[in-house]
């Protein structure tokens, strides 16, 4: 069976591990290449420079696959938030992987539209609050909820229970960050100096002149980084702080409860689906709320703190990667 996923984005298979890749890229890279076997002949399709091939996975520039598409015959395509792609494949199978929103005038400003109304289309969602953002006037064949899955970079081993008081944020969108650091100078730091707060994913650039200022706070920027590097603060951290205030599905919440991380979040999104209440995360209405949660959270006993991380971790179990790979191949044996 020859397979094709479609992600118009610059990367390559020599992208596995670059710090810059985002969540939608690393997630086809993984996918494509846990697919890739004797039974699945598998085509990745992205903007790069030229044909990359390992064994039942070949890479292929865009710009190669649409002058050339006669020369291609794929039983499934599945395209990352493109359906512009299933237009030059009239007989493939044609599956949409749904990870934003799309507004129908954004569909029509980008010409997505048309391709999604002539095309006989199964829609993927990454979660429900997605499929229910997303209008029915698309007029999609099938609509499926496939989760997103957990890197097997974030399969830890070992776990370390004894936590130091330090907070992680890890969203690369900033709304909810001035607040949070207003919070975090005027309440958190004030009880404990010795606490500190990571901020992974913000470009470092627009915060350059003010990093000497927040580091007296003990806030500290460290822009994009390798998966190793998340996992290796995650596991000595005591809880991610995730808002949601724009997530289809917050991967970053998975990554953060496979590591033994609770998340503290306004529960909006899809983070309401993902984050149980005093379980592996704690929802919160407000900024105070938020500062209080956070010094009651340090303040708890290492056996309620050891709680948080077991739950967390068994919550994050649910996403492996195992699992979430037989909802594809039984999607893509129909």
């Amino acid at each position: 069976m020859n397979i094709l996923f479609h992600c118009p984005s610059k990367f390559d298979l020599n992208s596995i591990g670059n710090s810059k890749l985002g969540g939608i890229e690393t997630l086809n890279l993984e996918l494509c290449k846990n697919l890739s076997s004797k039974y699945y002949n598998i085509y990745l399709s992205t903007i790069c420079k030229k044909v990359i091939k390992r064994k039942n996975l070949t890479n292929l520039p865009i710009s190669k696959l649409k002058k050339e598409n006669h020369n291609y015959h794929f039983d499934y395509i599945v395209s990352s938030n493109d359906p512009n792609i299933f237009n030059l494949f009239r007989n493939s199978k044609k599956i949409l992987w749904m990870h934003n929103t799309l507004a129908i005038e954004k569909a029509l400003r980008k010409k997505k539209l048309l391709s999604i109304l002539k095309n006989k289309i199964t829609a993927v969602f990454v979660s429900k609050y997605l499929e229910r953002k997303t209008s029915n006037l698309y007029f999609f064949n099938k609509k499926i909820i496939i989760p997103n899955f957990l890197s097997n970079k974030f399969i830890i081993k070992k776990y370390s229970y004894k936590r130091k008081n330090n907070f992680i944020w890890s969203v690369q969108r900033e709304k909810g960050l001035k607040e949070t650091l207003d919070v975090w100078i005027n309440y958190i730091y004030p009880k404990s100096k010795k606490t500190k707060l990571f901020i992974f994913g913000i470009d470092n650039n627009k915060f350059r002149k003010l990093k000497n200022y927040y580091k007296k706070y003990n806030i500290f920027f460290f822009g994009r980084v390798k998966k190793e590097k998340l996992r290796k603060v995650y596991n000595q951290s005591l809880a991610m702080i995730c808002l949601g205030y724009d997530e289809t599905f917050c991967l970053n919440a998975i990554e953060a409860n496979a590591c033994g991380l609770p998340v503290i979040t306004f529960g909006k999104t899809a983070l309401k689906e993902l984050i149980k209440n005093n379980y592996n995360g704690l929802i919160v209405k407000d900024y105070k709320s938020l500062s209080l949660k956070m010094i009651n959270l340090m303040n708890k006993k290492d056996k309620i703190k050891k709680k948080f991380i077991l739950n967390s971790i068994s919550n994050s179990k649910k996403y492996n990667f195992e699992i979430i790979k037989k909802k594809w191949i039984n999607l893509l044996s129909k």
